[in-house]
C-alpha cells in the first residue's frame, strides 16, 4: 500500500513565505495581500468553531489570472494553499491549521455571473459567485439553479463544487456533481485548465471535470464553472405530514412519488425534538399541526411544471387516502407561498438551532434509501451506549438516504463532557454505516474532521488510486494538503 501523503509538503521556511510574498505583492500588488491580524479573523476559524488556524497573509485575487500567478509561485516556493469560498464548510477543509504557514486563498472578489443562456440552460459564472445569487439571476430567465442548501446566502459555488454538496434538491435534480457540465481550474503547477464547454455529450476521453468535483481544492482551485439550469416550477405546494415512525415514512414517500412521479422535488424527515427545538431557539417559525407535534414529521414538496396538471390536488388527494386508512396521524397543506416558506423554515432551521440546545454532536452519512429506518434504531442505539443520556436529533434528506445523524447534550448536562465523547460516537456509528455500505460524508465532505475516518469505508485499493491521482497533479502536496486523505497509517 502506498505510503500517506505528509500534512504539510515539507516544512516551509520563512525564507520561502518572504520570497512569496515578495512575489505576489511584485506582480499582483499589495491589494491581492491582506495581513491584518483582525481582518484575517473570519478567514481563520468556522461558524461551529470546532476549526480555527493561522496563516502567514490571506490572498484574494481578481481573476483567473492571478490565481494562477499565486499558485505559480506557491509552487516555486513550494507554499501550501488552501483554497476557501464562502467559509461555510462544515469539515474544516477550508481552515489552515495551527501553527502552520498555509497560506489562505479566498476566492470572494472572482464572484461575478459570467453569462446566462435561458435557452440552453446553462450558466457560466466564477468560483466565488454566492448561490443565492446563482439562483436568483435564474430566477430573472424564468429558470432555476436546483442546489438549494441552509447556507446559500453565503456560500460560494466554488465550494459547492469542491465538496460536491448536496441539499433539499437532490431527490429530484442530484448533487452538485450533476449540475456541473465545465470547469476552469488552476492546476498545482500554476497552469489553466479550460474545461468550459458547457457540452451535455462529450466522450472525448476522460471526464476530467469530475476529478476535481469534490476534491476539496486538492488537485487544483476551480475558478469558473458551467452550470446546469432546470425549468422553474410553475407552482411549489408543501405539505407537514405526522406519522409514527421512520419505516412509516419510508412508505409514504413510495406512495406520494407513485401519485406524482418526478413532480416530488422533496421528501424531508424531521424528528418531534426537531421541531421542538426550531419552535423554541428558531425565529419566524410557528407549529403547523392541529393535534399536536407528531414522533415524526415528514416535510413534502410537489412541484407542478404545467398549469394544465396541478400536483396540487394530486397531493391532496394521496395524503387524504393516507389519513384515512391510518398510516398518517395528520396533515396539512399549505395554502400559499408564505405558508410554503413557513413550512420550509422548520426545516432549514434544524442545524443552527441545535446549537442553542448546548453541545452536538453531528454525523452527515448515507444508507441505502430502504435501510433508513433500520439504520435509526441501530445507529441511536450504538450512540446510547456511548451516552446513555444523549438527545438523538436525526433529520435530512430521506428521499435520498442522507441523514445528519446528530445527538444533543443531555438535558442538563455539562457541554465539554459530552463533547468530549464526540470520537467514542463517531466510531459507533460509523460503525454502524459501514455495517450498511453506507458513507461517513454524504454531502459536507472529508476535509480534515473525516479524513483519518475513510480507512473505516474504504479499502487499501480504493486509497492506493486517490492518493495516485493526487500524486499525479501535485507531486509536491501543496493543494490544501492534509485534507481527504488519511496522513496516518491505517491502524495508527
Amino acid at each position: 500500500m502506498t505510503d500517506p501523503l505528509p500534512a504539510q509538503p515539507h516544512e516551509t521556511s520563512q525564507a520561502a513565505i518572504d520570497a512569496f510574498r515578495a512575489a505576489i505583492v511584485g506582480e499582483l500588488g499589495g491589494d491581492a495581500l491582506l495581513d491584518d491580524p483582525d481582518r484575517m479573523v473570519p478567514y481563520l476559524r468556522e461558524w461551529r468553531d470546532l476549526f480555527h488556524g493561522t496563516t502567514p497573509f490571506v490572498l484574494r485575487p481578481r481573476n483567473t489570472g492571478e490565481v494562477a500567478t499565486i499558485v505559480r509561485h506557491a509552487a516555486a516556493n513550494r507554499v501550501a494553499l488552501v483554497p476557501q469560498g464562502g467559509n461555510t464548510g462544515l469539515v474544516g477543509g477550508q481552515i489552515p491549521v495551527t501553527g502552520g504557514r498555509e497560506v489562505v486563498v479566498s476566492l470572494e472578489r472572482m464572484n461575478g455571473i459570467v453569462e446566462v443562456d435561458a435557452r440552453g440552460n446553462t450558466m457560466t459564472v466564477e468560483a466565488g459567485a454566492i448561490v443565492a445569487d446563482i439562483q436568483a439571476a435564474a430566477l430573472a430567465e424564468d429558470r432555476i439553479f436546483p442546489v438549494t442548501l441552509a447556507s446559500q446566502g453565503s456560500c460560494r459555488v466554488g465550494g459547492l463544487i469542491s465538496t460536491n454538496a448536496g441539499g433539499t434538491g437532490v431527490l429530484a435534480y442530484g448533487n452538485t456533481r450533476d449540475q456541473v457540465l465545465g470547469l476552469e481550474v488552476v492546476l498545482a503547477d500554476g497552469r489553466i485548465w479550460n474545461g468550459l464547454r458547457g457540452l451535455r455529450k462529450d466522450n472525448t476521453g476522460y471526464d476530467l471535470k469530475h476529478l476535481f468535483i469534490g476534491a476539496e481544492g486538492t488537485l487544483g482551485i476551480v475558478t469558473r464553472a458551467v452550470l446546469k439550469l432546470a425549468p422553474k416550477p410553475y407552482a411549489r405546494d408543501v405539505a407537514l405530514v405526522g406519522v409514527d415512525s421512520p419505516a412509516t415514512a419510508l412508505s409514504l414517500m413510495a406512495r406520494v412519488r407513485g401519485a406524482v412521479g418526478e413532480s416530488l422535488t422533496a421528501f424531508e424527515l424531521i424528528p418531534r425534538i426537531g421541531l421542538q427545538f426550531v419552535l423554541t431557539y428558531g425565529h419566524g417559525a410557528r407549529d403547523p399541526f392541529t393535534n399536536g407535534l407528531p414522533d415524526w414529521a415528514v416535510l413534502i414538496e410537489a412541484s407542478t411544471f404545467s398549469p394544465d396538471r396541478p400536483m396540487r390536488d394530486v397531493l391532496e388527494a394521496v395524503l387524504m387516502a393516507a389519513y384515512e386508512d391510518g398510516t398518517i396521524t395528520d396533515a396539512v397543506v399549505s395554502q400559499s407561498i408564505a405558508e410554503a416558506e413557513d413550512f420550509w423554515r422548520l426545516r432549514e432551521q434544524l442545524s443552527e438551532v441545535q446549537g442553542k440546545a448546548g453541545g452536538s454532536i453531528k454525523h452527515d452519512v448515507s444508507v441505502p434509501v430502504a435501510a433508513v429506518p433500520q439504520f435509526l434504531q441501530e445507529g441511536i442505539e450504538a450512540a446510547l451506549t456511548v451516552v446513555p443520556d444523549a438527545r438523538p436529533v436525526p433529520f435530512g434528506h430521506l428521499g435520498d438516504g442522507n441523514i445528519h445523524f446528530n445527538f444533543s447534550q443531555p438535558e442538563g448536562g455539562d457541554k465539554a463532557a459530552f463533547l468530549a465523547k464526540w470520537e467514542a460516537v463517531n466510531a459507533a456509528v460509523h460503525a454502524v454505516v459501514k455495517r450498511f455500505n453506507g458513507s461517513i460524508a454524504a454531502e459536507h465532505g472529508v476535509g480534515r474532521l473525516k479524513r483519518e475516518m475513510l480507512y473505516t469505508v474504504r479499502d487499501d485499493v480504493e486509497l492506493d488510486m486517490m492518493r495516485s491521482i493526487k500524486a499525479a497533479f501535485d507531486p509536491d502536496n501543496i493543494m490544501n494538503p492534509g485534507r481527504v486523505l488519511p496522513t496516518k497509517p491505517r491502524g495508527a
